[in-house]
């Protein structure tokens, strides 16, 4: 990276290396069981409880707001009721657990020094979040404590930033007018697997529902006397690309703190623990995420 690199290409790009980081707590079975450890059974119960608990023992509400793409029956099934199993306090303590002995097991290969000097990388940048006005899930993680040793430091800084990033994309996308179920819905459009996203509690009607609104907003084709979705039109592509850039330039600022040598370092550090991380995301990921070059 040089300093004639747009900061939103920066952003994206940094962003395929340190993502994986955090990826690991949606899909190693580690993570998992340290979730049912504390008596949150279920995939769901731990997603839950562990991505809002930075945010103290919420109700539905915000949760709805800040993650966006869920169904208001699923999270009121979920939320506050997580809070009778686990404390937010314990949430944390578990998911902070899982996803060190996830990367713990992912990354044995790595120097701790190798880990170490990234974390403090990303550390560095992640710092920056904290005054970030605006971003309240980037806020609320950057206000935890940091961990104890290199590979807690260096999840916990992903987890920051990456929760940056979702705010401002969050945004974007009410900036652009589109609902959570028209988002899931562009992204099956556009190649990601259906059963990516069947799970966020849409009806098959809501579904149905928001490809039509985006059909008329001219998104998508017109399917004439068939019940195939339509597909993207060149219309569609360049207003969610509008989004995507939009999201870039917001996750900007904190790689704005580091040099470019920093961050060309940085980089190289976090390449090899993303590609291990690699090995437990599939390559058709909800999140959209790619392997990082190098």
């Amino acid at each position: 990276m040089t300093a004639l690199d747009a900061p939103g290409q920066v952003a994206r790009l940094v962003w395929t290396c340190y993502e994986p980081v955090h990826a690991v707590t949606y899909f190693h079975p580690r993570a998992r069981a340290a979730y049912e450890a504390t008596g949150l059974r279920g995939y769901w119960r731990g997603y839950f409880a562990g991505r809002a608990a930075p945010l103290g023992p919420v109700g539905p509400a915000p949760v709805l707001a800040a993650f966006f793409t869920f169904a208001p029956h699923m999270v009121n099934r979920a939320l506050p009721a997580v809070w009778q199993l686990a404390s937010p306090e314990q949430a944390l303590r578990a998911r902070l657990t899982g996803a060190v002995q996830a990367l713990a097991e992912l990354t044995y290969e790595l120097p701790e020094r190798h880990l170490a000097e990234a974390a403090e990388l990303l550390e560095a940048a992640a710092e920056a979040v904290g005054t970030a006005p605006g971003r309240v899930l980037g806020a609320a993680n950057a206000a935890l404590p940091r961990g104890d040793y290199p590979l807690a430091r260096l999840w916990q800084a992903a987890t920051t930033l990456r929760e940056h990033r979702g705010d401002g994309h969050v945004a974007a996308l009410v900036a652009a007018d589109l609902d959570p179920v028209e988002t899931l819905a562009w992204r099956v459009a556009t190649g990601m697997p259906a059963q990516n996203l069947l799970g966020r509690g849409w009806s098959e009607q809501e579904w149905a529902q928001a490809r039509d609104r985006l059909t008329a907003r001219g998104w998508l084709t017109q399917q004439p006397a068939t019940d195939l979705p339509g597909t993207p039109t060149a219309r569609g592509r360049a207003a969610f690309q509008a989004i995507e850039d939009a999201t870039d330039t917001a996750a900007a600022r904190p790689w704005q703190s580091l040099a470019p040598e920093s961050l060309d370092r940085l980089r190289t550090l976090l390449t090899p623990i993303a590609h291990a991380a690699h090995r437990v995301i599939p390559a058709d990921n909800p999140i959209g995420l790619p392997t990082p070059q190098g």
